[in-house]
C-alpha cells in the first residue's frame, strides 16, 4: 500500500451558494474541482431550498461571514485559482469584490455571473447586477456569461453567431478581462459555440449538441472546472478548452435521477 504523497496539491475556491438538489451551485463546482485533480474549498454565499423543477426559497448569509470564510481559507488554503457563483444580493456582491481587492492580488478570479436559474428564477438582485458589474467584473480574470446573461450585461439581444462574436468583443472590451461567451441558448444553432475573447483576440470553441437531456449546473461546473485547470497552472485558454471538452462529456455522461438528469462527472 503506496505511503502519503508529499507532493501539494493544487487548491481551488469557489464563492457560491448551496444547491439542497445537488445538481448545480458549490456542489457542482466541488465535483468539478475533484474531477480536475485539485483540492476544493468553498464559501457559502447563500441556501437555497430547491429541485431540479424550481428554487424554492433563497436565504443569503451574511456578508461579513461570507468575508470571514474567505478570511479564514486563506490563512491556510490559500488557493490558487477561485470562481464566483451565485452571490444572491448587492451586499454579498459589495463584500466579496472589497475583500478581494485587498487580499486576493495574485490569484485568477473566474467570475459566473449566475443571474437566473434554468427554471427562471431570479437569483441575483438588480443591485447586485450593478455590483457586480462596477465593483466585482474590475477584479475578474475570466467572465463567463451564458447568452441570457449577456443580454442582460450588455443591454442587446444577441441572435447570431455574428452577434455572439460581437458581444465577446464589447464586453472584453467594457471590462477590460477575457470573456468566455457561451452559446448554447442560441436558437437554430447546429452547434454549441462559446466565444473566448481576451485582448481583441477571438477563439470559436465547438462541440454538438447533445439531444434529449435537460440538466442544470453546466455553468457552474464549466466556470468551476476552468478555476481548478488555472489553480494547477493551466494557461488560461488552455484551460477554457479543457473545460469544454470536460462539460461536453459530462452532458453526454449525464445519469437519471428519479425523473430528472444530473450530469456525469
Amino acid at each position: 500500500m503506496p505511503g502519503p504523497s508529499h507532493r501539494r496539491k493544487p487548491i481551488a475556491l469557489t464563492i457560491a451558494g448551496s444547491d439542497s438538489g445537488g445538481g448545480a451551485g458549490l456542489q457542482a463546482d466541488l465535483r468539478a474541482f475533484e474531477a480536475s485533480g485539485v483540492h476544493g474549498v468553498c464559501a457559502l454565499t447563500c441556501v437555497t431550498a430547491q429541485n431540479p423543477v424550481t428554487v424554492d426559497q433563497v436565504v443569503a448569509l451574511a456578508p461579513r461571514f461570507v468575508q470571514a470564510q474567505l478570511t479564514s481559507l486563506f490563512q491556510e488554503l490559500r488557493p490558487g485559482a477561485a470562481k464566483t457563483g451565485m452571490l444572491v444580493n448587492e451586499g454579498v456582491v459589495r463584500g466579496v469584490a472589497s475583500w478581494w481587492k485587498r487580499h486576493g492580488a495574485g490569484v485568477p478570479l473566474v467570475i459566473d455571473p449566475v443571474m437566473i436559474s434554468t427554471s427562471g428564477v431570479r437569483l441575483l438582485s438588480v443591485g447586485g447586477v450593478e455590483a457586480l458589474v462596477s465593483r466585482l467584473f474590475p477584479l475578474a480574470t475570466l467572465i463567463t456569461p451564458n447568452l441570457p446573461e449577456a443580454e442582460v450585461l450588455l443591454g442587446h439581444p444577441i441572435r447570431s453567431l455574428a452577434g455572439l462574436v460581437q458581444g465577446a468583443q464589447e464586453a472584453s472590451e467594457r471590462w477590460g478581462c477575457a470573456v468566455l461567451l457561451k452559446g448554447g441558448h442560441l436558437r437554430g444553432a447546429r452547434e454549441a459555440v462559446d466565444i473566448f475573447c481576451r485582448e481583441g483576440k477571438v477563439t470559436l470553441l465547438k462541440a454538438r449538441f447533445i439531444q434529449g437531456i435537460r440538466t442544470h449546473g453546466t455553468g457552474c461546473t464549466y466556470s468551476a472546472r476552468i478555476a481548478g485547470e488555472l489553480a494547477s497552472g493551466q494557461e488560461l485558454l488552455e484551460a477554457v478548452r479543457a473545460a469544454k471538452r470536460h462539460v461536453t462529456a459530462a452532458i453526454q455522461g449525464s445519469r437519471r435521477i428519479g425523473e430528472h438528469w444530473v450530469l456525469g462527472t
